[in-house]
């Protein structure tokens, strides 16, 4: 399981207000992840927004390239996968799309994109 924490840290760019976005994420449940063990990763967000909607394509591939994906995150880049293209793709846009290695596709889809849809759709029901 994945959990996202958003923080925000002090810095010279980034956001309006001078500081500069960053998101933390969890990997693994409270009891671990794959291998019993939790995973955190801090991401740089360029763009100063903690909601993926509003990423930009460097932002996708600076998320991906800090969760062990910095091959495929090239593939994000390629394609100009921003943000909003991010929380509409479907599992077969990952898998064939993308052009990348099955295994790390399907990781990429299960682990991180998915997860990044529901939070942000849920959030936004919350509104409705």
């Amino acid at each position: 399981m994945i959990a996202a924490l958003v923080v925000r840290m002090a810095g010279s760019t980034g956001g309006e207000d001078g500081r500069q976005a960053a998101l933390v994420v969890r990997m693994g449940g409270s009891t671990g992840g794959e291998d019993g063990r939790q995973h955190w990763w801090f991401v740089k967000l360029e763009s100063g927004s903690m909601n993926p909607v509003d990423w930009t394509v460097g932002d996708v591939v600076n998320y991906f390239t800090s969760v062990g994906f910095p091959e495929q995150a090239l593939a994000f880049r390629t394609q100009e996968i921003d943000g909003k293209s991010l929380l509409l793709m479907q599992r077969n846009d990952v898998l064939t799309g993308l052009s990348i290695r099955l295994g790390p596709a399907l990781k990429i889809y299960e682990r991180h994109v998915k997860v990044l849809q529901k939070t942000h759709f849920q959030d936004e029901s919350a509104f409705c």
